[in-house]
């Protein structure tokens, strides 16, 4: 067992106890701070909060079993605290904070801190600017307004005064739209820490946010932390939960840490994807638990035009020690991938509930930009996942969706309008009490998907399976138990896969140039 500094701020760290668990330790440990016992954990990953600033400490994870590791962290330096309550934040759930709060922010020194300690905190939108540190206390809550007409109005594009280029700050799905600031907002940010033990609260639900999701009043719903044009930005340890739509959204910004996030919504909530990078570059998702309503991560790069226009791809991602629960898809590329994905690393995760583990969207018209390649599974483990792989190139969403051009299973001309799928490794994956389907990859015929690998991949089903769609596109009936479907590749590897409980053959292929079985 061995024992790895994640991330650490002037008041608190972050580890990763190795000792095999996927998200969930082997054993429980106890970890003591120079030498004196703070907790116990069960958790991979795991925070520690109430350090002193520019100070020494040794982490010692120790195990019933005698195994231990040690780790030695630095605290950041800092200059002073600001404490909202002393500038007037009261904290009592009556008040409204967001003027005080939005004052220590811009009030606080470069190696300072804003403290939200204990209490209910009502807000609006609070603003975010460059070298801010910012902690919520345990017990502190930020709870968000409901009322729509408080928040700023952010329009989608704003043309220059000569009309020969614009300025784009509002977005909804992929398109430049006008949108309600978030709750955490970030324009043109740099060198960002929010960190604590308290809780973002959105407070949305079927009588606010909720009513009519996809129907825009005055503007489109407000995520709950947003990030636009930012760099260099560390989440660590807080909760989130009642997002009136997508709770992360970064949005064209770069060398992003969200690490010991806990990300709950109810499991019937619309729109409330957990995390949703969107033309993003090195982002290291690490140790977070999703359980919600919808994606629990869904990377995008823009739908048609904001991907043609900017052409900046998703890249470079981490995603390591994660928990997923009950949403749509654990871990989905898509259907917003205009300008393409490449470089995504998923690693030791637990997936269970979900309607789909991996989940691929994409379809005719997002454009010869959309590559999406280098995609990796490794060590995942599913519980109850509907359909543990699924890749899409037919998914009808947007008005044209289900239009002859978008869903032809003939081949048609590869031009300007083609997405491309490249490439998908999964190796170590055991998915266990699956239902409806062990994958369902349906690649373009005129664009097949270039390679899948599948090595010591085992899924088996649930004995009582339910039945269900594996994917969205039409002509696709409900099924059950059935094995790996697998239409439009041009080279399929499958090294030591096996199902189990399945009705039917194990494979059911189609339009494949290159079968290799070992």
């Amino acid at each position: 067992m061995t024992v790895k500094l994640i991330v650490s701020t002037a008041r608190s760290a972050t580890i990763e106890i190795q000792d095999g668990g996927i998200y969930e330790t082997v054993q429980e440990y106890e970890i003591c701070v120079n030498g004196t016992p703070v907790k116990t954990t069960s958790k991979v990953v795991t925070s520690i909060f109430g350090l002193k600033p520019d100070t020494a400490y040794e982490i010692e994870v120790k195990g019933k079993d005698g195994a231990s590791g040690k780790v030695s962290v630095k605290t950041d330096y800092e200059f002073v605290t600001i404490n909202v309550k002393d500038l007037g934040a009261k904290g009592d759930g009556v008040q409204d904070d967001t003027t005080f709060i939005q004052a220590a922010i811009m009030a606080c020194p470069k190696d300072g801190r804003v403290l939200i300690p204990k209490g209910s905190y009502r807000i609006t939108s609070l603003f975010l600017k460059s070298h801010l540190r910012l902690e919520l206390s345990e017990g502190a809550e930020l709870q968000a307004d409901t009322d729509r007409w408080k928040f700023v109005r952010f329009p989608g594009m704003i043309e220059s005064w000569d009309e020969t280029d614009d300025y784009n700050l509002g977005t909804w799905e992929g398109n430049p739209l006008p949108m309600f600031a978030g709750i955490l907002t970030g324009i043109d940010v740099e060198d960002v820490v929010i960190y604590g033990q308290g809780t973002v609260n959105g407070q949305a639900s079927f009588e606010n946010w909720w009513n009519n999701p996809k129907v825009m009043r005055g503007a489109f719903r407000p995520r709950m932390v947003f990030l636009e044009r930012c760099k260099n930005i560390t989440l660590q340890g807080f909760t989130l939960k009642n997002s009136p739509t997508w709770v992360l959204h970064p949005y064209f910004s770069q060398d992003l840490k969200f690490v010991d996030l806990t990300v709950n919504n109810p499991a019937n909530s619309p729109n409330t994807d957990g995390l949703d990078p969107e033309s993003c570059k090195n982002v290291d998702i690490i140790g977070l638990h999703f359980s919600l309503g919808d994606d629990c991560i869904a990377i995008k790069s823009g739908k048609i035009y904001m991907g043609r226009r900017y052409k900046t791809p998703s890249e470079n991602f981490t995603i390591r020690q994660c928990l997923m629960e009950n949403g749509h898809g654990a871990v989905t590329v898509g259907s917003e991938v205009g300008a393409g994905v490449k470089n995504i690393h998923v690693e030791n995760c637990l997936f269970r509930n979900t309607d789909r583990g991996l989940r691929i969207k994409t379809r005719r018209g997002r454009g010869k930009d959309s590559v999406l390649s280098d995609i990796y599974f490794d060590q995942i483990k599913m519980d109850h996942v509907m359909t543990p792989f699924v890749v899409n190139s037919f998914y009808f969403c947007d008005p044209d969706g289900k239009t002859e051009y978008v869903q032809s299973r003939e081949p048609l001309p590869v031009d300007d309008r083609t997405p491309c799928v490249e490439s998908l490794y999964f190796t170590n994956i055991q998915a266990e009490n699956c239902h409806v389907a062990a994958s369902f990859f349906y690649g373009l015929p005129e664009q097949k998907i270039k390679i899948v690998e599948l090595k010591n991949v085992s899924v088996s089903f649930a004995e009582n399976a339910k039945v269900g769609v594996p994917a969205m596109l039409s002509g696709i009936e409900d099924c059950s138990k059935k094995g790996f479907m697998i239409s439009n590749v041009e080279k399929l590897v499958c090294e030591n896969v096996t199902v189990k409980g399945q009705e039917g053959q194990d494979f059911e292929l189609s339009g494949i140039d290159n079968f290799v079985s070992r």
